[in-house]
């Protein structure tokens, strides 16, 4: 069997453990039941992965370099393997994601918190967790939720959150009522234009809510004209429109509290704006939404893809180091072969 074909082979089984592992973990058929590796296990695993790395790279001083299939191969369990395992990665809180949460803790409970999810799927393994752990904290500190989207999907990514966050606190349609404890006034098309609009009349974008009920018909917001009637947004944004333009209307006309979280590649576009004052807070990608997990004490999926993030980005480093010593390796031999000939 030649080694292509056995690269192949390894793919294909890595592949099919990787899908299996997904499966269990979304909890399909019922037949993952909680699974993962004790802390020893998982200490284990982690010391015969690098012990494999150690081996290709005495393999690669012997000139029997790896093809492209195993490092695909090593990513993927890379990513894989920590959602099954128990260990716990140090966190490091930054004082953007800190603001957030301490501007969450001077409202007093029963304060309303205009929430914009603009975003689509393609953003949510980001955003979705920040969404769930900022609704979560919400919810605990008896804040009122108003839900508003620019974005499309954004209206049913709220909806998904706010299953999430209910069953992960263990709350029923009886503790945490709609239209009094939150409401989600859905989707409205016209982008920045209706952020203008909601600054002097939150009733003529969302007349009615994502149910269909007329605006003052929920009691939640049958008194909430425009922004002077919110005590504190926060917008959660892959893009246009996004955390920009409510910097930009919101905050610089009409005075908005705005705190805001971010995919890792947009967040440098908002720092000047965190800089400036005009942000009360910045959670920046999974690693923003890790941090907040742990703040507010309840461990999601942030943290554990914070964990899977670390370990695939090791995986990439090990096998940069490992190219460049083949590289120059092979560099440095072929020099000795020009001076010999």
């Amino acid at each position: 069997m030649s080694r292509r074909t056995i690269e192949i082979a390894l793919v294909v089984v890595g592949l099919a453990l990787c899908t299996l592992a997904y499966l269990g973990k979304k909890n399909v058929q019922g037949w993952h039941s909680g699974f993962e590796f004790s802390p020893t296990t998982s200490q284990i695993v982690i010391g015969l992965i690098g012990l494999s790395l150690v081996w290709i790279l005495v393999r690669t001083l012997q000139d029997k370099a790896v093809g492209r299939r195993t490092v695909f191969l090593y990513v993927g369990i890379a990513i894989a393997l920590p959602l099954f395992m128990s260990i716990d990665q140090d966190i490091v809180i930054s004082e953007n994601t800190r603001h957030v949460y301490e501007s969450l803790g001077e409202l007093p409970p029963g304060s309303k918190v205009l929430v914009s999810f603009d975003y689509d799927p393609a953003s949510s393994p980001e955003l979705q967790p920040m969404a769930e752990a900022f609704l979560a904290e919400c919810f605990r500190r008896d804040l009122k939720v108003i839900m508003v989207a620019l974005w499309a999907p954004g209206a049913i990514q709220a909806n998904i959150a706010l299953d999430t966050v209910r069953a992960r606190l263990g709350l029923d349609t009886t503790e945490l009522v709609y239209g009094e404890d939150y409401c989600n006034l859905g989707y409205q098309a016209g982008r920045e234009f209706v952020i203008q609009r909601m600054g002097t009349s939150f009733e003529a974008m969302f007349g009615t809510d994502v149910r269909g009920t007329p605006y003052r018909q929920i009691p939640l917001v049958r008194n909430v004209r425009n922004f002077s009637d919110i005590n504190y947004a926060f917008n959660i944004s892959a893009g246009f429109p996004g955390t920009v333009e409510w910097v930009q209307v919101a905050v610089s006309r009409f005075g908005l509290k705005l705190g805001a979280g971010n995919t890792a590649v947009q967040a440098p576009q908002v720092y000047p704006y965190l800089r400036a004052g005009q942000l009360q807070g910045l959670l920046a990608g999974i690693n923003g939404a890790a941090e907040f997990e742990k703040l507010i004490g309840l461990k999601a999926v942030a943290t554990t893809y914070m964990l899977a993030q670390t370990f695939a980005h090791l995986i990439v480093i090990a096998f940069i180091i490992i190219g460049n010593i083949a590289y120059f390796r092979g560099e440095r031999e072929t020099k000795l072969r020009g001076r010999t000939q």
